[in-house]
């Protein structure tokens, strides 16, 4: 992205802090002044000194000392402002966007973290930011210093002499121009680097969830050089990033020394032809001086820039990730949900790849009704459930809950009425109380304990070692299958939906486990409007409603008893699994 664009982006997350960065501005101003004061003290001195020294008194010198004194005490205070105010102002504009980044990430549909690595997502929401609190407080102020510096500069040395004034001023953009390459070159070396450590990072947190799996094919030894592969690809690009850095900053001391050179030989000359004083020869230099220094900063800080940058663009790419699930205009919250679901001649395709998943459905589903929905893999029972609490949207067609079509209604009040359990339970690091609650934030302790027990889970949480306070672990490793599935259950127990989406929540448990969580889901269900996923079909004899999808479509649908009569696909579905069952 162009430099321009992106800072247009940027520029904005100054608004709440305009105050600070005039104040930051003012203190710039005065550390500049305070330094740009001393050059014109010593010329002063110094001539006053060549020409009658009898004019020099202690007293004069001491008032010059006392103001200078005074302006360093001015310039101290000013600099402390810069040094903590201005970075805090940084610090806190990088919260904003980091806040900002994680905001739009909960916007995000299914279909965007299919075809992303969390390991990129992670990097550009923390790293990426982590030049942002630099780049926001020292960008403006060091502009503005050099700035001014150059302008004061300019119009002091050109008093002094103006033709030696104009020939240093021409070497400025020459070597603009010169350091402009390589200056683009280590921005693409940084971006290079941003995405690689997102590669890096990707690849540590799948090695690291996938441990078990490591070290039960005995794979460490797999696992280290891949990541060896990659270390050593970011050691390369880093070392292609410093060799540009190394020679944009020998172009900047070519250019430092040609300068010094210039105000030697044609100072020297004009001082010998008495064009230029000698008292004002050193105050000349040391203004060169300072220039020189300022020009140096900023080359210096051009790193610092283009990393900012380069964190600014990764973090616009991804607020540019397109938001595909929203609050239409108008959008009105649920009031009392009854749990009728119609799909209208509904379809849907992935829009990545355009693949057919489910072809002009149409369903009606009564409030409190149970339906259960069988099929072989890929048939797009799954994205039948998903459609619903509008994880996607249909490409075509309508859903409508109560009558309502459901891109109509709010997607809180939606999702607040829909349950979900699915058969990979995911628990939050933290405690089991914590994971509960998150059903319902807020709830109290009893309403936690009281979803436990509906769910069959209090009695073997209070015998952990620490009850509902015990820590789950990362992902709930730390508890069995039948365990997590429980604690999910009575999530959405304090939750109390008036839909319920289970998808195979059974499918990877022991018979005992099976049996215990059944039991769980039959309370949960009861009285509520319910979509289950079988994978054992011997578990939805009970259904009210068994949907058959095959092809895309619904291609049988009845009771257990009616579809067996058939002797259709669930008739084979149904025989294969209890032949697997008996084998």
């Amino acid at each position: 992205m162009k430099t321009s664009t992106l800072l247009k982006r940027f520029l904005p997350y100054y608004r709440k802090y305009t105050g600070i960065m005039l104040t930051d501005l003012l203190c710039a101003a005065l550390t500049t002044v305070c330094e740009m004061v001393l050059p014109l003290m010593l010329r002063y001195l110094t001539d006053v000194g060549m020409n009658d020294l009898q004019v020099l008194t202690l007293r004069m010198i001491l008032t010059i000392g006392g103001i200078y004194f005074l302006l360093r005490i001015i310039d101290g205070m000013a600099s402390f402002y810069m040094a903590y105010t201005g970075h805090v102002m940084g610090a806190s504009i990088e919260t904003d966007m980091r806040e900002d980044a994680f905001a739009h990430l909960q916007k995000l549909s299914d279909n965007y973290f299919n075809n992303a690595k969390v390991g990129q997502i992670m990097s550009r929401i923390t790293s990426d930011l982590f030049d942002v609190t630099e780049f926001a407080h020292h960008c403006p102020e060091e502009f503005f210093i050099a700035f001014l510096k150059a302008a004061v500069s300019f119009l002091i040395l050109a008093r002094i002499n103006l033709l030696l004034t104009v020939i240093i001023f021409l070497l400025i953009p020459v070597m603009a121009v010169s350091c402009t390459y390589f200056n683009l070159q280590v921005r693409k070396a940084f971006k290079r680097q941003r995405n690689h450590i997102g590669e890096l990072n990707a690849r540590i947190e799948d090695s690291l969830l996938g441990n078990k799996v490591v070290r039960a094919f005995a794979n460490e030894a797999v696992e280290l050089g891949k990541f060896s592969h990659d270390n050593q690809e970011f050691l390369k690009i880093k070392r292609q990033t410093y060799r540009y850095m190394a020679a944009f900053q020998n172009t900047v001391r070519i250019f430092d020394g040609l300068m010094y050179v210039v105000v030697i030989v044609a100072g020297g000359v004009f001082m010998m032809n008495g064009q230029i004083a000698p008292a004002d020869l050193v105050a000349y230099t040391m203004y060169v001086t300072t220039l020189l220094a300022t020009i140096r900063r900023i080359i210096e800080f051009a790193e610092q820039f283009q990393r900012g940058m380069t964190g600014i663009e990764r973090f616009t790419e991804l607020m540019d990730a397109k938001i595909d699930i929203f609050d239409e205009e108008g959008a009105q919250p649920l009031g009392e949900v009854e749990g009728r679901i119609v799909f209208k001649d509904v379809s849907f395709e992935y829009p990545d790849d355009h693949t057919p998943v489910l072809s002009h459905i149409n369903l009606v589903i009564r409030p409190g009704e149970k339906v259960a929905l069988v099929g072989p893999s890929g048939g797009g029972k799954t994205t039948l459930c998903n459609l619903i609490p509008r994880f996607y949207d249909p490409t075509e067609g309508e859903i409508l809950l109560d009558g309502r079509d459901i891109r109509n209604v709010t997607l809180q009040s939606l999702r607040n009425n829909v349950g979900v359990v699915q058969q990979d339970v995911y628990l939050f690091s933290g405690t089991v109380y914590e994971n509960i609650a998150y059903g319902r934030p807020g709830a109290s302790r009893e309403e936690v304990k009281e979803a436990a027990r509906l769910a069959g889970a209090h009695e073997f949480i209070e015998g952990l070692a620490d009850g509902y306070d015990t820590y789950v672990g990362e992902r709930g490793v730390k508890l069995s299958g039948g365990q997590k599935q429980r604690i999910s259950i009575a999530r959405v127990f304090l939750k109390a939906p008036r839909v319920l989406l289970l998808d195979e929540a059974t499918a990877a448990l022991d018979n005992e486990s099976e049996h215990l969580v059944s039991r769980s889901l039959d309370r949960l269900a009861a009285g509520r409007t319910t979509l289950t996923i079988a994978h054992r079909l011997t578990t939805i004899h009970g259904a009210d409603r068994i949907l058959v999808l095959s092809g895309n479509q619904i291609v049988e649908e009845g009771n257990h008893e009616t579809l067996m009569k058939k002797k259709g696909i669930y008739y084979q579905l149904y025989t294969s699994a209890e032949i697997g069952q008996d084998g």
